[in-house]
């Protein structure tokens, strides 16, 4: 049994049970950092395997420990019914309006620009989940500023249907600024968006490539013409559930290709083409790429190790996750007593990617930094006079959402404290104990040696 089938046996189990991860290692195993371990790629024994499946037998109402050696099988369940933190629009969009982390991650970076050394024809930029566009277009923004004359390459994977619509609302503009632009979009895997090639010959065959050269001079032009790429989005931007491993996937591949057509010929050489495509990207960013309780060989293998190698020489991949230790925490902690879903450390990231890569990696560069460098803070945007006295509904429930949506509590989870007013209460006891409320990221770095 794989390392990510018996994490997901025990965390399911822990949730059922309302207990804490080191206290099921310490009560099946005597061993607290049991499930550290097993998320760190650590190996187990065939007993200690035996052990967890009976301590999780016989800890459930009528359950019975399996016989020794035999394997439970995983809970079947309704792929659709699998927890993505990403599917729940309202929580999304309340913490996107309440709290400053686009913002800040979009300047952390911007820092990383005076670091990269673009070469002709263009600074190619690749964003490893565009979300709303919001981080895009401020970061854009910086390179606008610091390369005005510069021909950019601007790639985004994206997933969502409805991101993807926030996204486009903001290129009209972009264009107008920068015009010797070309974005792509795509909804390819990690390992595929970059080359915008699938891996799988069938959907290689099947990937709809969609050029569209914007006529015209003016934002409102250029608006008014991706406007009417609604239905072509709506028909083939679609997304369904794994059946195996229950995450969205999309129906057919997309590549969405936009630029200005009066800077068609300047753009010539930088327009991407169906099986001519290269990465050899001089930024990437990957913010907030996976899920928190993911495991670290899943992050490794699957999102930054194929990022990684789509870095050209002098290129930089900047990674930024939740990092916990702050207000946010202490209000699921103060509702769930030992929770902690930012178990996996940018130094535990790195270290999994390096190996993953081996041979391929040694030109590269792996930036841990220091905390002070590394941990940066973003807060809830709320009124002094609002965070202090007498906390009204709207505030509390706004902090309680931004604590939940970053600890990315499932929704069954909270539907079990629908009726509980001691959620709220927690929350207002934290923003009065700090005086409002902030949540820390931290970053690391991969780096390509210039040629």
């Amino acid at each position: 049994m794989k390392n990510d089938q018996i994490l997901s046996q025990i965390t399911d189990f822990c949730r059922g049970a309302d207990m804490a991860e080191s206290t099921f290692g310490r009560r099946a195993v005597n061993d607290g950092k049991l499930v550290h371990r097993l998320r760190e790629g650590k190996k187990i024994t065939i007993d200690t395997l035996d052990r967890i499946q009976a301590f999780i037998a016989t800890s459930t109402p009528g359950g019975v420990a399996p016989p020794r050696g035999l394997v439970v099988p995983l809970e079947k369940r309704d792929p659709r019914q699998n927890f993505r933190f990403f599917e729940n629009r309202q929580r999304y969009l309340l913490f996107v309006h309440t709290c400053g982390e686009k913002r800040v991650i979009a300047q952390r970076v911007a820092l990383e620009l005076s670091a990269i050394h673009p070469r002709p024809p263009a600074l190619r930029m690749f964003d490893a989940g565009v979300g709303d566009g919001t981080v895009l277009a401020r970061v854009l923004r910086a390179m606008h500023s610091r390369f005005p004359h510069m021909p950019f390459y601007v790639a985004g994977k994206e997933l969502s249907l409805e991101d993807v619509r926030l996204t486009l609302d903001k290129v009209p503009d972009r264009l107008f600024e920068h015009p010797s632009t070309v974005f792509v979009l795509t909804n390819m895997y990690y390992d595929e968006a970059p080359w915008l090639t699938p891996k799988s010959p069938v959907a290689a065959a099947s990937t709809l490539w969609h050029e569209v050269p914007l006529r015209g001079g003016s934002s409102g032009e250029f608006e008014a013409q991706i406007a009417e790429l609604g239905p072509f989005l709506e028909q083939n931007w679609r997304a369904r559930v794994s059946p195996r491993s229950g995450m969205p996937i999309y129906e057919r591949p997309v590549v969405l290709v936009l630029y200005r057509e009066d800077q068609r010929f300047l753009l010539d050489s930088i327009i991407p083409r169906a099986g001519k495509t290269e990465a050899n990207f001089d930024l990437v960013i990957a913010s907030q790429p996976y899920r928190a309780k993911s495991s670290v060989n899943f992050r490794a293998k699957r999102i930054i190790a194929p990022l990684a190698r789509a870095l050209r020489g002098g290129g930089r991949l900047i990674g930024i996750h939740s990092h916990g230790d702050d207000p946010g925490l202490e209000i699921i902690q103060a509702v769930w007593p030992g929770e902690n879903p930012f178990a996996v450390s940018r130094h535990e990231i790195l270290r999994a990617v390096k190996y993953e890569l081996g041979s391929a990696g040694r030109d590269l560069n792996f930036n841990a930094y220091a905390d002070n460098r590394s941990i940066f803070r973003y807060d809830m945007e709320a009124l002094p006079n609002e965070v202090t006295g007498s906390i009204g509904t709207s505030t509390a429930f706004a902090a309680w959402n931004a604590a939940v949506y970053v600890a990315q509590v499932e929704d069954d989870r909270l539907a079990e404290l629908a009726e509980s007013g001691r959620t709220l209460e927690a929350t207002r006891d934290v923003l009065r104990k700090h005086n409002g409320l902030w949540f820390y990221d931290e970053s690391y770095v991969i780096s390509r040696r210039r040629d």
